[in-house]
C-alpha cells in the first residue's frame, strides 16, 4: 500500500522535500495556505535583493537561467526561480493551494506507549508506527474545513512568517493611544505597490527594528520621500550588515564558507584532536572577526551614526545575524532621508512614539513593527497535542530539540524542514531534504532514542556556546560544512566533495557540491 506523505508549506523547504521525495516514487500532497509557492519570499517587499550572491544560492541541479546577471537578483528574479524549478520538476501538481494547515493530531498510539519506546517510532523506521497523523486543512476561499490521514508529515512552515512578533507595552503606552497607523512588517510587505506609495508618500513614517525587513522599509520610504519627510528607524540592538557588493561576497566565503574557517570553531561531537585545534586557533578566529569590523568601519560610516554594534561579527554570524545592506543606503543616511536612533525602551503617545533619554515626542503617521516572528509558537500550535507541543518546545534555556535539526527524537512519523537556519539556507535545506528523502527510502535506520536526544544536547549547547541568547534559532552558519559531512556520512556519502586537498580547505562550498547524493 503506498505510504502517503504530506508536506505543509510550498516556500523553498516544501519544494525540495517535494522534489526529493517524488524522486523515491512518493507521491506528496503539498498543503499551500497561500496563492502562490514561495514562502516568505513571496511576503517580501518587491525592492528586496538576495542576500547570497547567486552562484551560493542555487537548486544544485538547476542553475540560474542565463538571463539573470544580477550578483543579488530581485524578489522578482527569485520568485520566478522558484516558479521555475517547480516547473520543471513537475511539482504543481502535488500542490494544494489555498489549503491552510490549522491543526494536526498523531492518532493510533497512547502518550504511555510513545514514551516508552526505545527506538524512533519504535522501529526506527519511517513507516514503523501504527498511528496516523490526522491534518486539519481549511480552505482559505469558502472557510471549509477538511481532515486528512497520512503516514508521514514533513513541516516547512520555517521561522519568519505567520505569527509576527510584537513587543507588549504597560497600559496606556501601547499602540491604542497613538492617533496614527501601526502595523507589522508582514502587513506591509503584504501590500501592493500602489497600496505602499498611498501609506508612505508624504507620511512620517518610523520604524522600529534593527534585522533586514527594517532597513529595507527604511529605504523604500526613503526613495518615496528624500529628506523633505525622513523616516526613522528605531533600534534596540545595532547588528553588522554588509555592502551589497562583489568584495563583501568574497570576503564572508573565503574567510568563513570553507573547511579551514570551520577548523577554527568548536563543533559539535568533535574529537580531541580537532577539539585542540579550534582552541589553538582561537586566536585566528578573533583576528579574523575584528579584520571584517574594520572592514566594515572604512566601508560604512558606522562610527558617524553610533552603529558600531557591541557583539563581535563573528557572534552576529554565528547567530545568523548576518545581512546585507540595500543599496545606497548610507547615502540615503547621509542626505537625511533615513534618521538612525538607537532606544533600549520607548512607548506611543497620541502624536507618536515617546524615546527615553529625548524631552520632545517623535511625531509619526505610520509605525512599523519589523520586529521579527514568534518562530517557536508558530511551530508548537500546529500540534493539537498536549504532549507533542511540550516535546516541540523543549526547555526555554536550550534549542528546539531535533535530531540531525530534522527529526524530534519522540514525535514519530514527522520531520522538521527549514527551522534551522543557515546563512546560505538553500544549500543546508538541500541536503536535508537529500537526507530525509533516503531516510523515508529505507535506505538507512535512525540510533536509538537516548543516542539522538544525547546528540540533541550536544548541537544545543554549540549554539548556547556561540550564538548567546539567540540559541534558540538553531543557527549552522559557523558549522555548516560540519553538518553537511554528517549529513552525508549517515547517507553512505563522501563528505568531501572538493577536487584536490587546497580546495577542499580553502575553497567556499557551494551548493552544486552536493549535487545528487543518492549517486555517493
Amino acid at each position: 500500500m503506498e505510504k502517503q506523505v504530506a508536506i505543509i508549506g510550498a516556500g523553498l523547504s516544501g519544494l525540495l522535500a517535494c522534489k526529493y521525495i517524488i524522486e523515491k516514487g512518493f507521491n506528496p500532497i503539498v498543503f499551500e495556505a497561500e496563492e502562490c509557492i514561495g514562502g516568505v519570499w513571496s511576503h517580501t517587499m518587491e525592492s528586496t535583493r538576495l542576500q547570497n550572491m547567486r552562484f551560493t544560492y542555487q537548486f544544485s541541479d538547476f542553475p540560474w537561467p542565463p538571463s539573470i546577471k544580477d550578483l543579488y537578483p530581485t524578489h522578482t528574479q527569485v520568485m520566478e526561480y522558484f516558479k521555475s524549478y517547480a516547473q520543471n520538476f513537475g511539482l504543481y501538481r502535488h500542490i494544494k493551494f489555498n489549503s491552510k494547515v490549522i491543526g494536526i493530531d498523531y492518532v493510533g498510539e497512547t502518550e504511555e506507549e510513545m514514551q516508552s519506546w526505545d527506538l524512533w517510532g519504535g522501529t526506527s523506521k519511517p513507516f514503523g508506527s501504527k498511528g496516523k497523523w490526522h491534518i486539519r486543512v481549511q480552505d482559505t476561499r469558502s472557510c471549509n474545513i477538511e481532515v486528512y490521514q497520512v503516514e508521514f508529515i514533513i513541516l516547512c512552515i520555517g521561522q519568519f512568517s505567520g505569527l509576527p512578533n510584537i513587543p507588549e507595552f504597560p497600559p496606556n503606552e501601547g499602540p491604542e493611544v497613538f492617533s496614527g497607523k501601526v502595523m507589522h512588517a508582514i502587513d506591509y510587505s503584504a501590500m501592493d505597490k500602489s497600496s505602499t506609495e498611498d501609506l508612505i508618500r508624504n507620511k512620517r513614517i518610523t520604524i522600529i527594528g534593527s534585522n533586514k525587513s527594517a532597513v529595507d522599509i527604511a529605504s523604500e520610504c526613503a526613495r518615496a520621500n528624500g529628506a523633505k519627510c525622513p523616516c526613522t528607524m528605531i533600534q534596540r540592538s545595532v547588528r553588522w550588515f554588509l555592502p551589497c557588493d562583489i568584495q563583501s561576497g568574497f570576503i564572508i566565503g573565503f574567510l568563513y564558507f570553507n573547511r579551514f574557517a570551520e577548523m577554527l570553531v568548536h563543533k559539535p561531537g568533535e574529537s580531541f584532536p580537532l577539539s585542540f585545534l579550534a582552541t589553538l586557533l582561537a586566536p585566528l578566529r578573533w583576528g579574523t572577526s575584528k579584520l571584517v569590523e574594520s572592514y566594515l568601519r572604512w566601508k560604512l560610516p558606522l562610527k558617524k551614526y553610533g552603529m558600531i554594534p557591541k557583539c563581535s561579527f563573528f557572534q552576529n554570524l554565528s547567530s545568523c545575524q548576518i545581512a546585507m545592506l540595500p543599496d545606497k543606503f548610507y547615502d540615503q543616511v547621509e542626505e537625511g532621508s533615513i534618521i538612525l536612533k538607537k532606544s533600549q525602551s520607548f512607548s506611543f503617545c497620541k502624536e507618536g512614539l515617546i524615546i527615553n533619554g529625548e524631552a520632545q515626542p517623535l511625531e509619526a503617521d505610520t509605525v512599523i513593527f519589523a520586529t521579527g516572528y514568534k518562530g517557536d509558537e508558530k511551530l508548537k500550535n500546529i500540534f493539537q497535542s498536549p504532549f507533542f507541543q511540550r516535546c516541540i518546545m523543549g526547555s526555554p534555556s536550550t534549542a528546539v530539540p531535533l535530531y540531525r535539526q530534522i527529526l524530534h527524537p519522540r514525535i514519530p512519523q514527522l520531520a522538521i524542514i527549514g527551522y534551522s537556519e543557515n546563512l546560505s539556507a538553500l544549500c543546508t535545506f538541500e541536503v536535508r531534504c537529500q537526507w530525509l528523502a533516503q531516510f523515508l527510502d529505507g535506505e538507512f535506520e535512525l540510533p536509538n532514542i537516548k543516542y539522538m536526544e544525547k546528540e540533541v544536547t550536544i548541537w544545543g549547547n554549540h549554539f548556547k556556546r556561540y550564538t548567546g541568547k539567540y540559541f534558540r534559532r538553531s543557527c549552522v552558519g559557523n558549522i555548516h560544512i560540519w553538518h553537511n559531512d554528517i549529513l552525508c556520512k549517515d547517507m553512505g556519502c563522501n563528505p568531501r566533495r572538493k577536487k584536490g586537498f587546497l580546495a577542499e580547505l580553502f575553497e567556499p562550498y557551494s551548493p552544486t557540491d552536493y549535487a545528487d547524493l543518492s549517486g555517493k
